[in-house]
């Protein structure tokens, strides 16, 4: 808008300069004065062309890439979607191998917390019990899991993400 508006008023300054051009070739002016005016009218009149040609090409230039965005938007959503159910899916996976684990419902929750990342300390807080009760918990899990420890477990469930070919 604002480049619309400099635009017009630099077509007016091109008019208006036009008008002072033509009287002044009535008055018998010095020849370095008309080539002055003459200069300044060529160099608005170029200057407000350009001005309109940009405003053109940028408003195509944004429809453009509004359109861009309007199908970028659509395909987040698909992906958001399908995210969704990727998530959905891997979750249940996770609940079934802890199921063939035989993980108790306090053992299942403790697992959890622990692949997402939070310490003994932090699981024992959010789950309002003793730190050595978690310990307890964990080291349960890893024994009827066949694992090692807290890293190996979040490789398990990774690897097999990771891993896993989608079907075609």
């Amino acid at each position: 808008m604002k480049d619309l508006l400099i635009a017009l008023l630099l077509g007016v300054i091109v008019l208006l300069k036009l008008v002072d051009v033509l009287a002044d070739m009535d008055m018998d002016l010095p020849v370095a004065h008309l080539a002055q005016e003459w200069t300044l009218l060529l160099l608005s009149l170029f200057g407000c062309v350009y001005l309109i040609g940009e405003f053109r090409r940028r408003t195509r230039e944004q429809r453009q890439l509004a359109a861009s965005l309007s199908l970028s938007k659509e395909r987040l959503a698909s992906l958001d979607a399908e995210l969704r159910e990727a998530r959905h899916r891997h979750g249940e996976a996770v609940l079934r191998q802890f199921a063939s684990w035989q993980l108790t419902r306090s053992e299942q929750e403790v697992a959890m917390l622990l692949l997402k990342g939070l310490s003994l300390r932090e699981i024992a807080a959010v789950r309002d019990t003793r730190e050595k009760t978690v310990r307890q918990q964990a080291s349960s899990i890893y024994a009827k899991s066949g694992l090692e420890g807290r890293h190996a477990l979040a490789a398990w469930f990774l690897e097999d993400v990771l891993f896993t070919q989608p079907a075609s």
